[in-house]
Formats: C-alpha cells, structure tokens, sequence
C-alpha cells in the first residue's frame, strides 16, 4: 500500500515539475522568436537606454530563463524530498511542504536573476552587448569570462557545492528540518549550493549570447550531468580546462 502511495506522489511531483519547466521552456522559446524576428532597425532601437519597463521584462526574462535551466537538474532531490516527505507522514512524523522547498530553492535563482539583471543593464550601458539580449561586443570580455568560467570550475567552492548538489539522500539526512521555516530553509541551502556550484556558468550566456536557446538549453544539459551522471567531478575538471583553452585561445588571437 505505502509502495502504491509513494509511486503515485512521485508521479504527481513529477508532473507538476514538468508543468512547470514546460511553461518557462515555452516562454523562452517566444521570446528567442520575438527576437530573432527583429529587423535591424529594431535591434538598434534596443541599444537605447534601459526604461523601467525594460529592467523588469528583462529580471522576468532572466528569472523564468532560471526555472527552465534549473528546475530539472534539481528533480532528484524534489523527488527524494518528496518520498521522504510521504514516508514520515505515513509514519505519523512531522512533515513538510514539497511546494515550499522547490519555492525557496526557486527564490535563490530569483535573486540571482536580479543580479544578472543589473549585470546585464551594465555591459548594455557601457555598449558591452551586441543587443539588449545579445551576446558580448567585446572579445576582451568574452575572454576573461571563458577563462574565469574555466578556473572557477577547479576551485575548492565548485567542489564542495557540487558534492552536497550530488548526494540528494545525504543533504536531507544531514539538513532535514521540520515545519514550513524548516522546508522553506532546506530549500533556500540547497538552492543556495546549487547557485555556488553555477553560478559562473551562468554568465557565460553573456559571451555565447543570452537568449541562444541552443547554448541555454546546452548549459542546462550539463549541469544536470555535473550533479547527476557518474564522474560528475570529472566532467566538471575537463570541462574547465576547456574553457581556459578557449578563452586563451580567443586572448591569445586578440593580442597577436
């Protein structure tokens, strides 16, 4: 009976996370059409100052861009908290909201998406950008954020992130807290490795263009990987080292 119930609540979750992540999918994907089917003259119209109205289209575009990318790398622990949550009230024990867990892991992306907001209004400002949603008019830039990207990939921060992101079982064991605070702060910590583990990623949306659905949907893939396939340390390591030959590469062209 129990078996029955946790194969159902698993199902419910999991396609109420699909629901979810179709819809941001669905929103990018009008948008990169929207602007893909802008004439020249409206992309020079966008290298304008930013307006109010910009700043907050864009915070939406970036917090739902967020929920696209992130929500999926973090379904096997939605998943084993949403198990773990049915077994205790099976049990009779205390438990806690799943909605509320994925909502504090979703405001960490918020807020990061604020940032990534004022970082885009800057490099706009400053003529950065090729567009408002573009990619990095400058090589320089481009350089250094692929090498930093690299790097950042073999420090001790990305280490210790992605090995708590890794080990669903292990985190909730260790960080398990009852009541709604206790779900809403298990899912603001868990949320909070995720953004220390990609955050650096992230921002390479900035050189390889910010509504590049393909380089998007790239990134998502691979950190889903780097948390959830065997090795994961391993792809990470390479794929830093990568970076740092790409970016040294395009540095190195720069200065020849």
């Amino acid at each position: 009976m129990l078996e029955s119930v946790l194969k159902r609540d698993r199902v419910v979750v999991a396609t109420g996370t699909f629901a979810v992540v179709a819809l941001a999918w669905a929103y990018l994907i009008y948008l990169a059409v929207g602007v893909g089917e802008m004439g020249p003259g409206m992309a020079m119209a966008q290298m304008r100052p930013w307006t109010v109205t910009d700043f907050g289209l864009m915070f939406l575009m970036w917090a739902v861009m967020m929920v696209g990318m992130m929500v999926p790398t973090a379904f096997p622990m939605i998943l084993m908290f949403a198990t773990i949550n049915r077994s205790r009230r099976e049990a009779d024990a205390p438990y806690v909201s799943t909605g509320l867990f994925l909502s504090s892991y979703l405001l960490v992306w918020t807020l990061f998406a604020a940032a990534a907001t004022l970082a885009n209004w800057a490099l706009h400002a400053n003529e950065l950008l090729t567009t408002m949603m573009g990619r990095s008019a400058s090589n320089y830039l481009g350089a250094g954020l692929l090498i930093a990207a690299g790097l950042f990939q073999w420090s001790p921060l990305k280490t210790v992130c992605l090995s708590h992101c890794r080990s669903p079982m292990s985190f909730l064991m260790g960080d398990w807290r009852d009541g709604s605070w206790g779900a809403f702060s298990m899912g603001f910590r868990h949320g909070s490795y995720c953004l220390g583990c990609c955050w650096v990623l992230m921002g390479l949306l900035f050189v390889l263009g910010i509504m590049n659905l393909l380089w998007i949907a790239f990134l998502a893939g691979f950190v889903l990987l780097e948390k959830a396939a065997p090795g994961g340390r391993i792809i990470s390591g390479v794929s830093g080292l990568r970076l740092i030959v790409w970016g040294a590469v395009l540095a190195a062209g720069l200065l020849a």
